[in-house]
This record gives structure tokens, C-alpha cells and sequence, in this order.
């Protein structure tokens, strides 16, 4: 159970975390219906009323989930789906915060290294330039009403306000002590009182807050805190204190983050579950490219099981049918194929995975190739295969770029790999390549360019072969035999697996019972066809 200082850390902090997830918000699949009524229904909703238009302007992640909504992207169960309906501006962005708040969670579930940083604009950007105007515009003016005679200080205890409540929020229920001098050094009564009289000091209130800064930061802000001491100007000394109070604000979330995940851990596929299901429940075709890859990955096992000797019906397991399926993530077609709703806060993840995958089987089929060719004279040598493989592996560093030719690769890899080998066989006594080996070596190198090249489809059905082992044995936990050829690549194959196995047992945890209810239609549908048949 999360106790009540804790949900209190969690909620502070998701409020500063919405814009970072608003576009996983986004890109979760909000379509279909809501598209086909907000543009039936713009002209209605833009004359609705003030109160929506305020609404409107004040959440930007609405603005948001409306640009992100897929409009060209026709459902693949149209004929089937529910007729459009309009959606209130509410209604659509309670759902988003629903599914917002489950992003949040998962993404802190999923990922170790979760951490909350600083909006950073890209220098020279439009939102860059109109930030710096307005920060520099309201110091500026505070410096100028303390520059009146006589000073004016109501913008400087609006900030004294704000920072006061700032530093009472960094404080623990032990912290009575701490509290109480907050409260008596910054009674905003009494300095209002003492503005009036023109005998504000300044100087004093910023040492204090100095030193709270100090007592109440992490160890990493100690520097920070230090440099504030040499500042001498009052204006640029505020401007400095606040500055390092947001980045204070933001290693107090990331302490919350990292004192809730083992409770949320708890809770969490619990709470991803009901969170997808409310926004199932308003959006009933949330499900159509689920249960699409999940047929399709039934078909193709069905297929493939009838073209066998065996005379009789194929017998699908649910379970192999789940590792199918997500094996087929790593085969992905993202520009062309809408990803599955219920992995879509892990596309990101799954095409990272998916290009670990193609490199590795590359990498693999090339140094196979390479000691294939070249026979028995290399095998065994201390540290060759290493340095081969390091010299593959950094000429494949930028794979999936879109600068970067394969081709061109290939045939400079080669020559590399050629010179390389010819000074190994020569330090160790052996004969060097000839010019017939040379050109066979390189040619078959260039070859691998080809998805179908035969060497290229061996290592990429065992290393299919090895993640789909692993997915079937996660749950005895025993590593399944690495298959032949993969040795150089053990430790990142390995690595790899675990990371994928990890991430698709929990989704089967959140979504079973959905896919249960799919993988039951598709069976009775596989059920009928056999029998007709």
C-alpha cells in the first residue's frame, strides 16, 4: 500500500512530469471516434462557450492530442466499429489525463533510470527567444521598482511568497523546527509591514534562505548553493535562488520517483489495467490494431502449421501464440503499420530492440562468413575474433541512420577485415589470403546486404529462435542453450533477451485479459474455418 506522504510526493511530482508523457498521450491510440467527431463537430465546439475556449487555452496538451490523433488512418475493423460520436472537449481530455497518469506509472515501472529534467528549448528556438524576453522583461522591472524612491517591493514579496512555499514543500512531518523558522523569518505580514516602512532587509533574508537551501538540497547542489554566497546584487541574487529552487523542486520528484517504485511496483499492472480500461470504455475500437496483429500472427502460425506433413488441423497454445506475436514486434514496419494499442508506450522500445537485432544478426553473419572462409587457420587464435568484431561492430555503429549506406560499408568492411586478417595469419607463421579467398571473402561480405541472403537468414532464424527460447523458459528461470554461431555475441545477445523478455512478461501481466478475450474469437473463428474445411 502507498501511504498518504507518499501518494502526496507522487501526486507533486505528476503534475511537473504531464508535458514530459503528453506525447505518449498522444500517440496512444485516441483516434477513430474522437477524430471523426471533433471534425465533424469543430464548427460546434468552437462557438460552445467561453468556459471551453479558456479551457482550451489553458491546457496546451489539448491542443496536443488533437494534433496527434491519427486522421488518415483507417480502422481495421471499420465495417465493424461503432458508429462516430461526439466527444466533449471534457470527456477527451479526461481520458487523456486517465491515460497520461498510466503512461507515467508504466514508464516509471519499465524504465530503472526514469528521471524528470529540466524543459530545455533548443537555443536560438522561437519558444526559447519569447522565454528569455519575458524572464529578462520581469526582472528587469523588479530591478526598477527597487530602484523608486522610495522602493517598491510588492513584486519581491510575491517572490519571497513563492519561495517560502517552495522550501515548506522539501519538508519532511519531522521537520517542526525547520518549519517553524521558515514561518518566522519569512512572515510575509511582517515583512509587508516593515516594506512599508522602507526597512526591508534584504540582505538578511537571503542568507536565510541561503542557508535552508543549503541544509535541504541534495549533496549534488551543494556547489550551487556555495555560488549563491558570491553573488552580491539582490536582483541577480533572487533570479539565481529561484533558478536553483526548480532544479531542487525536480531532485525531490526524482526522490519520490525512486521511494514509490517499489510500491507502485505493488500496484502497478493493477493500476495500468483499470487505467486502459477506462479508456477502453470510451473508446471501444481502442482494441482494433491488437486484435489485428493478434489474428494475423494466428493466421500465420495456422499457415504455416497446415504446409507441414501432417494432415491434421494445427493446435495453436495461447501462450506460444503470445511469443509469436511479440516476436513479430521485432519485424515491425513502423512508417506503414500502426502499432498495436496495447504496446504502444513501448514502440519506442521495440524499435530500439528491433535495430539491436538486425545489427547483431549482421554482425554475427559477417564474422561467421569470416570464419567460415577463411578455414581452419584462424581458428583459435588468441584475440582475433575480438578485434573482428570490434571492427565490425564500430562500422555498424550507425546502422540505422539515415545518412549511412550499407553498401558502401559492406565493401570498405571488407577490404578492413581482409588487411586485418592477412597481418594475424602473418605475425602467427601462416600463409596470407590469396587474391581468389580475398575476392570470396569480400564478395560474400557484400552479399549480406540482402535480407535473403542464406547466411543472413540462419543467424537471424537462431537469433529468432534464441529470444523466442527465452520468452518460453522466463518463467522456469533457466537461460535456454545458445545456438551455434552466436558465441561472439553472447554477451549482447544475452543482454538483449533479458531486456525483452522483462518488458513483454509485464505487458502480458497488464493485458491478459484483453488478449485472452481476443486470442478466444480468433481461436473459435480458426475453429470454424478447420471445420468447414
Amino acid at each position: 500500500m502507498l501511504t498518504s506522504d507518499k501518494l502526496k510526493q507522487f501526486n507533486n511530482f505528476e503534475a511537473t512530469v504531464y508535458k514530459n508523457t503528453s506525447e505518449v498521450v498522444a500517440a496512444l491510440n485516441i483516434r477513430r471516434s474522437a477524430d471523426q467527431s471533433m471534425q465533424k463537430g469543430a464548427d460546434q465546439m468552437e462557438g460552445a462557450g467561453d468556459k471551453e475556449s479558456e479551457e482550451s487555452a489553458q491546457d496546451t496538451s489539448e491542443q496536443t492530442v488533437r494534433e496527434r490523433v491519427r486522421t488518415n488512418t483507417p480502422s481495421p475493423n471499420a465495417s465493424k466499429s461503432s458508429p462516430p460520436r461526439f466527444v466533449r472537449v471534457e470527456e477527451l481530455m479526461e481520458t487523456a489525463k486517465g491515460v497520461t497518469n498510466m503512461a507515467l506509472a508504466h514508464e516509471i515501472m519499465v524504465n530503472q533510470d526514469f528521471q524528470l529534467k529540466p524543459t530545455e528549448f533548443p537555443e536560438g528556438s522561437f519558444e526559447r527567444r519569447v522565454k528569455d524576453i519575458l524572464h529578462q522583461a520581469f526582472w528587469d522591472y523588479l530591478e526598477s521598482q527597487l530602484k523608486e524612491d522610495p522602493p517598491q517591493y510588492g513584486h519581491v514579496i510575491q517572490q519571497l511568497a513563492e519561495i517560502k512555499e517552495t522550501l515548506l514543500s522539501f519538508l519532511l512531518p519531522g521537520h517542526g523546527h525547520l518549519r517553524s523558522r521558515i514561518e518566522e523569518v519569512l512572515d510575509l505580514a511582517l515583512i509587508q509591514q516593515q516594506a512599508e516602512k522602507g526597512a526591508v532587509d534584504v540582505g538578511a533574508l537571503s542568507r536565510f534562505i541561503i542557508e535552508m537551501m543549503g541544509s535541504l538540497c541534495a549533496p549534488i547542489r551543494d556547489e550551487d548553493v556555495n555560488k549563491l554566497k558570491e553573488i552580491t546584487d539582490f536582483v541577480p541574487l533572487l533570479k539565481a535562488i529561484c533558478s536553483l529552487l526548480d532544479l531542487m523542486k525536480l531532485d525531490m520528484a526524482n526522490f519520490a520517483v525512486n521511494s514509490i517504485r517499489p510500491h507502485l511496483m505493488q500496484q502497478s499492472v493493477e493500476y495500468e489495467r483499470n487505467k486502459f480500461q477506462q479508456f477502453l470504455d470510451r473508446q471501444p475500437n481502442a482494441l482494433d490494431y491488437t486484435e489485428k496483429w493478434l489474428k494475423d500472427t494466428v493466421n500465420d502460425l495456422s499457415e504455416a502449421s497446415s504446409t507441414g506433413a501432417s494432415s491434421d488441423p494445427p493446435t495453436l497454445l495461447p501462450g506460444h501464440v503470445h511469443n509469436q506475436a511479440y516476436l513479430r514486434l521485432l519485424k515491425w514496419e513502423h512508417l506503414s503499420e500502426p502499432f498495436p494499442e496495447t504496446v504502444l508506450m513501448d514502440q519506442t522500445r521495440f524499435q530500439e530492440m528491433q535495430q539491436k537485432t538486425e545489427k547483431l544478426v549482421l554482425l554475427s553473419s559477417i564474422l561467421l562468413i569470416v570464419y567460415t572462409t577463411t578455414g581452419e587457420a584462424i581458428s583459435g587464435l588468441p584475440g582475433l575474433i575480438e578485434r573482428l568484431k570490434n571492427t565490425v561492430h564500430s562500422m555498424l555503429a550507425d546502422m540505422h541512420t539515415p545518412s549511412f549506406n550499407l553498401q558502401e560499408t559492406l565493401l570498405t568492411m571488407g577490404e578492413k577485415l581482409c588487411l586485418e586478417l592477412n597481418q594475424c595469419l602473418k605475425q602467427h607463421g601462416y600463409a596470407t589470403l590469396s587474391t581468389d579467398q580475398k575476392d570470396t571473402l569480400m564478395g560474400q561480405i557484400s552479399a549480406t546486404i540482402q535480407p535473403d541472403n542464406t547466411v543472413r537468414r540462419l543467424m537471424d532464424s537462431r537469433v529468432q529462435g534464441y529470444l523466442l527460447a527465452t520468452l518460453e523458459s522466463s518463467q522456469h528461470k533457466t537461460p535456454p542453450p545458445l545456438p551455434g554461431g552466436l558465441a561472439p555475441i553472447c554477451k549482447e545477445l544475452k543482454e538483449l533477451a533479458v531486456n525483452f523478455s522483462l518488458l513483454v512478461n509485464f505487458n502480458k501481466l497488464v493485458f491478459s485479459p484483453f488478449y485472452q478475450k481476443i486470442l478466444h474469437k480468433c481461436f473459435s473463428s480458426e475453429h470454424c474455418s478447420s471445420t468447414e474445411t
